[in-house]
């Protein structure tokens, strides 16, 4: 399985590559307030896949901090019931 992985790892950054070697064309992106960036096509697509990467990890963050929190809770819990049993 370790395997497989890095062999699909290694044909995903090959396929990242081609594309990026394709893509060098470059392209103006403007923003508000009259903000203009110009990169290559490839480099703008990229950042934008990076971009909503980052977003929805820090989206997904708050779910999943707040079941740890109850996890040790009920971990807490768990263990004061035992003691308390056990005496």
């Amino acid at each position: 399985m370790r395997y497989f992985l890095a062999i699909l790892l290694v044909i995903l950054c090959l396929l990242l590559l081609g594309f990026a070697i394709k893509n060098v064309e470059p392209v103006e992106l403007q923003y508000y307030l009259g903000f203009r960036w110009k990169a290559p096509l490839s480099l703008m697509l990229l950042t934008s896949l990076l971009a909503g990467v980052i977003i929805g990890m820090l989206i997904c963050l708050k779910p999943i901090i707040s079941q740890r929190r109850r996890l040790l809770s009920l971990e807490h819990e768990l263990k004061t019931l035992d003691t308390n049993k056990k005496s």
